[in-house]
């Protein structure tokens, strides 16, 4: 027979192969949650120890007759029995009451009062006036001790009071919890071996009697559809427990996406709504959310199997993409802009220069062509000779050509200077900061009862790029000059307000720069912003605020 001479392979079932990985992987988490446990808890320990000897030390410190003994003849006549009585009802180990040498005026051992203090670790209590705890070899043993100065009223460090446990009564604590918390654990150990073989009974006749080949390659087949898509995605179950999480959320949240399962979703991303899904079941779409200091995108879905709710799925957009584009489309609107005041005020030129035709003043035509070709030229001279970045110098131009047409007289320091070379990051947030100052200067002025006045300052000088625009409008009241900076906060008439001051604060925050308001010498505000020229703020809010 041609099969007679095979050797038969033997395989493990699916029901065994489950049962030995269930009953590994409980036993492994058992036994680092055993280690865990125990090292937790003997910190704890140590830590509460620690605590207790420091609040002793404290309250001896702080007591009146401590005190006035040091100046007496003998001080460990009152002190020996005052620490006593306290050591006794603390069970501590030791109460030692030393004066600035180390001289101790107490100790359990009555023979060792007198002599210098051991441990080496007084200079902190002695010198800083520090209160501490630490660990220390003394007369005794090694010890876990609390350290307090007694200081006098007048503020004079006059000793040291040091209380301590051993360290071999602790260790002694620790071990019986450790020796009882083992036993617990084996006995959970034997719960989920027996736990284990019951669901891998359970599993493999809910499986519909699929092999593992075929659950492996529907799962790859699966997760690979979940890793390609380019938005962060995490699920929960009903309970709120990470069940799935791809790359894009992994590097969302600054971890391995394999860490994020079986963790509850507040603990990695906080405030994430995600349970209020659950609660409810109804969707939500479009929210804002931070995380790891960035604004994300966030879409929140029940999951439902016949109508029953299963759980959830969120997914992250990173908002700097779509502020990116935004940020773009505001900078184009803005040169726009600028490009439309710019003909609208040409337009009005030339219908002025034929009114004069049509009168047959050719002389006077040649003389306001001459004179608007001048002050126009002697702008962009000045912008071409003073400022190297075009688009700073697009955006004043703008804004001056602006204020021209709203019959606002402007005026630039003729020193003033920007030739720093600008980052990407540096222009953009310049372009969005003076475009705000200035349109909030022009509703001050026109809404004030002066002549519209704006004059404008910069430098380069120095370490940092300063802007100071001022204007002869009414001025911000006292009461008003905390929360002009708050968002959403504003004086004036209508929606949408409030939002300009806020984001150009925010913007200088994150550039390492500074915002200051002053009085302007024409009567209304003074605003004056610095920018460090060595941006400090790489790709994180900053980057996503200028809008």
């Amino acid at each position: 027979m041609p099969f007679s001479n095979r050797i038969p392979v033997y395989r493990f079932t699916l029901l065994k192969k489950m049962i030995i990985l269930i009953c590994s992987l409980i036993i492994f988490m058992l036994v680092i949650l055993g280690f865990y446990t125990n090292a937790k808890h003997s910190d704890t320990v140590s830590e509460q120890i620690g605590i207790r000897a420091l609040s002793v030390a404290q309250s001896v410190a702080e007591i009146p007759e401590v005190q006035e003994a040091f100046s007496s003849s003998s001080p460990s006549e009152v002190i020996q029995p005052i620490a006593e009585a306290i050591r006794t009802q603390t069970d501590s180990e030791f109460i030692v009451v030393g004066n600035r040498d180390g001289e101790r005026y107490s100790h359990p051992n009555e023979d060792r009062i007198g002599q210098t203090m051991v441990g080496d670790d007084n200079d902190r209590a002695l010198y800083s006036g520090e209160s501490y705890v630490s660990e220390a070899t003394g007369s005794l043993g090694p010890s876990i001790r609390g350290k307090a100065p007694i200081i006098t009223a007048e503020g004079e460090i006059i000793g040291v009071v040091s209380v301590g446990f051993l360290l071999d009564d602790v260790e002694m604590t620790i071990g019986n919890y450790v020796t009882e918390t083992w036993y617990w654990i084996f006995l959970f150990m034997l719960i989920g071996i027996i736990g284990a073989t019951l669901i891998s009974l359970h599993v493999k006749r809910s499986i519909l009697g699929l092999e593992p080949e075929e659950i492996g390659r529907l799962f790859q087949e699966r997760e690979s559809v979940f890793q390609s898509i380019h938005e962060a995605m995490i699920a929960v179950d009903r309970r709120g427990i990470v069940t799935m999480c791809n790359n894009q959320a992994g590097k969302l949240l600054q971890v391995e996406s394999d860490k994020v399962v079986g963790k509850y979703i507040e603990d990695v991303i906080p405030h994430t709504q995600l349970a209020e899904v659950l609660e409810t079941g109804e969707r939500q779409f479009n929210k804002e959310l931070w995380v790891n200091e960035e604004r994300f995108i966030v879409n929140r879905v029940p999951i439902y199997y016949e109508n029953k709710l299963m759980g959830a799925v969120s997914t992250f957009r990173n908002r700097t993409e779509v502020e990116k584009l935004a940020e773009e489309l505001s900078n184009v609107k803005q040169y726009s802009e600028a490009l439309r005041v710019q003909t609208h005020e040409f337009s009005n030129k030339l219908n002025t220069i034929s009114g004069f035709l049509q009168l047959n003043q050719t002389k006077k035509a040649v003389e306001y062509i001459n004179k608007e070709s001048k002050e126009q030229q002697e702008w962009i001279h000045f912008f071409i000779r003073n400022v190297s970045d075009s688009y700073v110098s697009a955006v004043l131009l703008g804004k001056l050509n602006r204020a021209h047409e709203l019959g606002i007289k402007t005026e630039i320091h003729p020193h003033s200077e920007l030739v720093t070379q600008l980052t990407e990051k540096q222009r953009d947030g310049l372009v969005t900061v003076i475009g705000n100052l200035f349109e909030n200067a022009f509703d001050a002025v026109l809404e004030g009862e002066n002549d519209p006045v704006i004059h404008v300052f910069f430098t380069d000088m120095g370490h940092d790029i300063l802007f100071e625009i001022e204007d002869s409008g009414p001025g911000i009241a006292k009461k008003h000059i905390e929360k002009v900076f708050q968002k959403g906060f504003t004086t004036k008439e209508g929606t949408h307000r409030g939002i300009g001051l806020s984001l150009v604060q925010q913007i200088l925050e994150e550039a390492g720069g500074e915002l200051s308001l002053e009085t302007s010498e024409l009567g209304g505000a003074c605003f004056i912003f610095t920018v460090p020229k060595e941006l400090k703020a790489e790709g994180g809010q900053y980057e996503q605020l200028i809008n």
